[in-house]
C-alpha cells in the first residue's frame, strides 16, 4: 500500500470516531467543541479519506502482482485465489489443464493467449465483490455459463466456431462481481 492509502485510512478512522461521538457510542466532546465541526468535518474527512484510498489503489503501478502459475495438488490444474488484492498469471507457452479461480474483494487477470490448449478444459470462477479478467487465445472455442447475482459476464472474445478446435468451458459464479473475457 502507498503512503496515500495510509493517510486515507487515518481520515476515515477520524471521521468514524466523530460519528461515533455524535451518536453517543464514545465521548469525545472535548475534541469537537466548535459548532461548524458538527457535520462538515465528518463529511469532509470521509470524502478525502475514501478519495485517497481509491486513488492509492488505482494509481499504484504494481497493482497487478505477476505471480508464478499456482498448480493444485495434482500438478496440472491451476488454483488461483485472491483476497483484497490483485494478481496476474501469464502463460508463456505452458500447457493449460484447467483452472479454479476465486476472487474475494479483489481481482485476478489470467492471460492464456500464449498457452497450449490441446483438449477441452474447464475454468471454474467464483467471484464475491471483485472481478476476473480472462484473456483467451483465438484458436479455441468458448462456452460460457454464468450464475450471477448483481454481476455478470462480459464476453468480448472473438466468437467464431473453429472445427476440431479444443473448447474452454467457463463456469462463472458471481456475487456483486464480474468476469470479462477478451482475446
Amino acid at each position: 500500500m502507498t503512503r496515500r492509502s495510509y493517510i486515507g485510512f487515518i481520515f476515515v478512522v477520524a471521521a468514524l470516531l466523530r460519528l461515533a461521538s455524535m451518536w453517543n457510542f464514545i465521548n469525545m466532546e472535548w475534541l469537537w467543541k466548535q459548532p461548524w465541526t458538527e457535520y462538515i468535518v465528518p463529511a469532509l474527512l470521509l470524502y478525502v479519506g475514501t478519495h485517497l484510498i481509491i486513488n492509492g489503489f488505482s494509481r499504484d503501478h504494481d497493482q497487478w502482482l505477476q505471480r508464478p502459475i499456482p498448480l493444485d495438488d495434482t500438478g496440472k490444474r491451476i488454483s488461483c485465489a485472491v483476497r483484497l488484492g490483485a494478481d496476474e498469471y501469464i502463460y508463456h507457452g505452458e500447457v493449460f489443464k484447467g483452472a479454479r479461480i476465486d476472487a474475494f474483494c479483489g481481482g485476478i487477470r489470467l492471460d492464456l493467449r500464449e498457452a497450449v490448449v490441446s483438449e477441452d478444459e474447464e475454468i471454474d470462477i467464483h467471484v464475491f465483490m471483485g472481478g476476473v479478467e480472462l484473456l483467451v487465445p483465438t484458436s479455441v472455442n468458448l462456452e460460457v455459463t454464468s450464475r450471477s447475482f448483481i454481476g455478470g459476464v462480459s464476453n468480448e472474445a472473438t466468437n467464431r466456431v473453429i472445427r476440431d478446435a479444443p473448447c474452454i468451458h467457463i463456469i462463472a459464479s458471481n456475487f456483486f462481481g464480474g468476469v470479462k473475457i477478451n482475446n
